[in-house]
């Protein structure tokens, strides 16, 4: 692994550090390829034209896999009469949800890098979405084994739990033991990881790749980098040496 020098840290040095899961650990498009296709199967089986469905669907997710609704556009982008998509959308939810890949391959490096992380401190991952299919990822990936600990943010409350909400981080913080503010967290999304650890007066490394690569700094991270490793890396540079293991 390398990384850039890291920045000044002034103040107690972290005690943990609490990782993101999709866009940060591996690549989501992956698995929303696999999702899409298990939707477009399922409007096939119920009489719809699938190939439809199916284009029109990763189209809505390429505009905003989190925004909501993706599936009702897709179907009434792909021709299906308003009137008629409620009665459609459960059948399409139900296949996308159940959908449970074999394998995520995680980002280069990844495992190499928590394994670096967990030798010395605790580790743990906050993840937004529906419990169920952030745990079919999760199992894909086959990172499970080097996350002392997992929240699912849906679990605690629905959508109105994700972050920036700080309770998931709160709740992932007793459970490793370690205050929520000596936490450094890793993620891809300024807005939902970066805030989520301001909001609990922590700082973030922003990891610049995947869906939202491209969104600005907002708010400011402590660092940015272009890789997990690279942001592991400078965590590893000013965590508590003292910092207990998972």
């Amino acid at each position: 692994m390398s990384a850039p020098p890291a920045p000044p840290w002034e103040g107690p040095p972290p005690l943990g550090v609490v990782v993101d899961l999709d866009d940060t650990l591996y690549p989501q498009a992956a698995y929303l390829a696999g999702a899409a296709a298990a939707v477009g199967a399922a409007a096939s089986a119920a009489g719809l034209d699938g190939e439809r469905v199916h284009a029109a669907f990763l189209r809505e997710l390429a505009a905003g896999s989190d925004s909501g609704g993706t599936i009702d556009r897709a179907l009434q982008a792909a021709g299906v009469p308003a009137a008629e998509v409620p009665a459609r959308v459960p059948a399409l939810v139900a296949a996308f949800t159940a959908h449970a890949p074999d394998v995520l391959a995680p980002y280069p490096g990844v495992v190499e890098a928590l394994t670096a992380l967990g030798e010395v401190t605790a580790v743990g991952c906050l993840t937004d979405g529906n419990p169920a299919i952030q745990a079919a990822k999760l199992a894909a990936t086959g990172l499970g084994p080097l996350l002392g600990s997992v929240v699912v943010t849906d679990a605690l409350g629905g959508r109105a739990a994700r972050k920036p909400a700080p309770g998931g981080l709160l709740e992932l913080a007793a459970r490793l033991g370690v205050p929520a503010d000596r936490l450094l967290v890793i993620g891809d999304r300024p807005a939902k990881d970066v805030a989520v650890a301001a909001a609990v007066g922590a700082r973030a490394v922003r990891v610049r790749q995947g869906e939202h690569a491209a969104a600005p700094d907002r708010p400011a991270a402590w660092a940015v980098t272009d890789s997990f490793p690279a942001a592991a890396d400078l965590a590893l540079a000013v965590l508590a040496p003292a910092a207990a293991p998972r």
